[in-house]
């Protein structure tokens, strides 16, 4: 088990190809990130867009017991809906795919409706643009043998009066296929669902044998698990922190099980 980072999109996986990707996870030599995004991506809300990076800095830093690598996230993306090519830009639209969205999120019984599932079929995809970036995101991590620490600081954004931040850690969903958790909740593949609230301590996310996966903790964030897999367009599997915009440093850990 290692872990890869890069300066540019890589892996070029599907929907977002184009946007930068936190750490991977690389077992046996091969990444098993998917569509997901790795760990410690940033994504920026405002009243109008969601800003998310397809350009970034790195710096790394060898320590006498850790390895720490920096890295600036340039807040530079928006998303775009097309319908077979044709840009689905009218304000209207845009916030109907939106309502979808969040009901697909916020209701669980809907959840099952398959709402992205059903966008695909129709043959709306989103498109990461480029945009006037808002500022910059610093992420550092902290690598000590098989723990990660993880430093967001959002004081670089230019732009003022964010809604709320968000740190993703995501991974592949075809690989990584179970969840477990402090309160002893087991879940597979579909059971993880698309956007639920965690409730216990701790969480972990394996390989279906438990071979390798990864363990996080609650912290002052608001923690959400969630897993999507359609084959060809989304496969991804994460624990992601919703921050408030008070607070522009957080940091979390995560360590690294198995491998």
């Amino acid at each position: 088990m290692s872990l890869r980072v890069y300066s540019n999109t890589r892996p070029y996986n599907w929907k977002i190809a184009n946007l930068q990707k936190g750490l991977i996870l690389v077992f046996n030599g091969s990444e098993k990130v998917g569509e997901g995004t790795g760990f410690g991506f940033p994504a920026v809300v405002y009243a109008d867009e969601t800003y998310f990076s397809g350009t970034a800095t790195i710096y790394v830093s060898q320590r006498k017991n850790c390895t720490v690598i920096y890295k600036e996230f340039h807040m530079d993306r928006v998303s775009r809906n097309n319908l077979k090519h044709v840009k689905l830009q009218n304000r209207k639209v845009r916030a109907l795919l939106r309502h979808l969205a969040d009901l697909y999120q916020k209701h669980k019984h809907l959840r099952f409706l398959l709402v992205k599932s059903f966008f695909v079929k129709m043959g709306i995809k989103s498109n990461f643009v480029k945009t006037p970036s808002v500022g910059k995101v610093l992420i550092s991590f902290t690598i000590n043998k098989r723990f990660i620490h993880v430093k967001a600081d959002f004081s670089l954004l230019n732009r003022k009066n964010p809604r709320k931040f968000f740190l993703l850690n995501e991974q592949s969903s075809k690989f990584f296929r179970r969840y477990i958790d402090a309160n002893h909740r087991e879940l597979f593949d579909k059971q993880i669902g698309a956007w639920n609230l965690v409730q216990a301590d701790w969480v972990c996310i394996t390989s279906i044998n438990s071979k390798i996966g990864f363990k996080m903790w609650k912290s002052d964030g608001i923690l959400r698990r969630g897993r999507e897999f359609i084959n060809n367009s989304l496969d991804w599997v994460g624990l992601d922190y919703e921050i408030s915009p008070r607070k522009t440093v957080f940091e979390y850990d995560i360590e690294i099980l198995g491998g």
